[in-house]
């Protein structure tokens, strides 16, 4: 035998990961969970093992959950039908009482049970809590193009204002919040608000260091299909324009842009479908999805390029 013996795999991956956890200790990541990751069997048990090492590294992991696929079993159940709107749900008392329930009493208290099950400590919260998220009416605009007059869309919400401090007092005594996005309104009413924007309003209030969107794509694509690594506000737009990011993308990017022009420094369009993604994300060079900047500077637009998928861990 010759020579020194090569350094373990794992080892490498701490090394790699050491000046990540330096550099984000003690800062607030706001993780929006949906999509796979919030419904498949293989991807929970990692989503959460991930956030609880988020936590014991003296990260602090702040989740905002969607729901929409599982409203939409529990109305087809109960037999209430569901108009759209330009993709949005027509939002009656009924309907809002089913999302509210699943939201609220079932997905939000099975993700606080999963992570504390797994020796996190996570709490439960909606927006109603403290007066979290403040609420209003989303006005909607007719017509396909969004040009139309205003339709009514019932209790659709949008954000108002976030109010912090509960979160911050549960945080800053070692929990991990965890968000059902349900918005109070000022007379007292309950509003549906998507969970996108919502998570980037909090991650905006908290002056938080990421924001992270999982979703079931592999980030955001150039014009010739590949995955790009970093992007800026500009260039993101100038996609939007030219039509290179789709309909699907569009708000997931425009929330991201949003987040940007306020107070958050990065944020990330993630592939939910990968094991492991938020670490992988967080605290690997290469990541599994796209980073959106404020702006390039010039070592990181030298830097930046398209990339591939890392193998699922």
């Amino acid at each position: 035998m010759s020579g020194a013996p090569e350094t373990p795999r794992p080892v490498e991956i701490l090394l790699e990961a050491l000046p990540y956890i330096r550099e984000f200790r003690g800062k607030s990541i706001v993780i929006k969970y949906g999509g796979s990751a919030m419904e498949s069997t293989d991807l929970k048990e990692p989503f959460a093992l991930d956030v609880i090492l988020l936590h014991l590294v003296g990260i602090n992991p702040v989740i905002v959950h969607g729901g929409g696929p599982q409203i939409a079993q529990l109305l087809t159940k109960l037999g209430i039908q569901s108009e759209f709107v330009r993709g949005m749900r027509v939002t009656d008392q009924a309907t809002m009482d089913v999302v509210e329930m699943v939201l609220v009493g079932k997905i939000n208290k099975e993700i606080v049970s999963l992570i504390n099950h797994h020796g996190g400590r996570a709490i439960g919260l909606s927006g109603k809590d403290d007066k979290l998220i403040l609420a209003r009416k989303l006005e909607m605009a007719a017509g396909k193009s969004g040009k139309g007059g205003k339709v009514d869309i019932g209790l659709v919400g949008e954000v108002r204002a976030i109010n912090p401090q509960s979160i911050e007092v549960l945080a800053g005594a070692g929990f991990i919040p965890v968000i059902a996005p349900v918005g109070v309104g000022e007379n007292g009413e309950t509003y549906n608000i998507n969970a996108d924007p919502v998570a980037g309003e909090v991650a905006e209030a908290l002056h938080a260091e990421k924001l992270l969107l999982l979703t079931d794509v592999d980030g955001i694509h150039d014009a010739q299909g590949n995955v790009l690594r970093t992007l800026d506000s500009d260039y993101a737009k100038q996609l939007v324009r030219e039509g290179v990011i789709g309909e699907g993308m569009i708000p997931k990017v425009e929330c991201c842009i949003e987040a940007l022009q306020g107070s958050v420094h990065k944020t990330h369009i993630i592939d939910g479908r990968v094991r492991h993604a938020l670490l992988l994300e967080i605290f690997t060079d290469e990541g599994v999805g796209t980073e959106v900047v404020r702006s390039y500077s010039k070592e990181l637009r030298a830097k930046t390029r398209v990339r591939g998928l890392r193998a699922k861990m």
